[in-house]
């Protein structure tokens, strides 16, 4: 079975966490995009394509046959990476089809957290 879509031309897709995505509707359907025993991120990329629905299509059937399907494109350096597809969308525009992914990527670990502790003001009586 057919179960990749691979960019074959063009820069790294764009992938915009769903917890901000306010062209699709902040924390609405998607947050159940996340839900399982493992934590992941989502996150929704457009893509644009000959024939979207013919991609939708392949989506489906592999979802249909238990199957996961994959994005597979090339990071900013050239390495290849594979993304799991967890929803799929086609919109028609002037410019031709596109193909809106809603993928379950691995939390980023360059991310930091922004704990703004100050050190100085702590008790040295504890």
């Amino acid at each position: 079975m057919d179960n990749k879509i691979t960019i074959i031309e063009g820069p790294t897709p764009n992938f915009v966490s769903v917890e901000t995505d306010f062209i699709m509707g902040i924390n609405g359907w998607t947050a159940g995009l996340s839900e399982g025993p493992y934590l992941y991120d989502t996150a929704r990329t457009t893509l644009r394509t000959f024939n979207g629905p013919a991609l939708l299509e392949r989506c489906h059937k592999a979802w249909t046959h238990k199957a996961t399907m994959f994005l597979e494109y090339r990071d900013p350096i050239g390495m290849k990476k594979e993304v799991p597809i967890v929803a799929a969308r086609t919109v028609d525009a002037e410019d031709g089809d596109l193909l809106i992914l809603w993928v379950r990527k691995e939390p980023e670990e360059d991310e930091e957290a922004d704990f703004n502790i100050d050190f100085d003001d702590m008790d040295d009586d504890w």
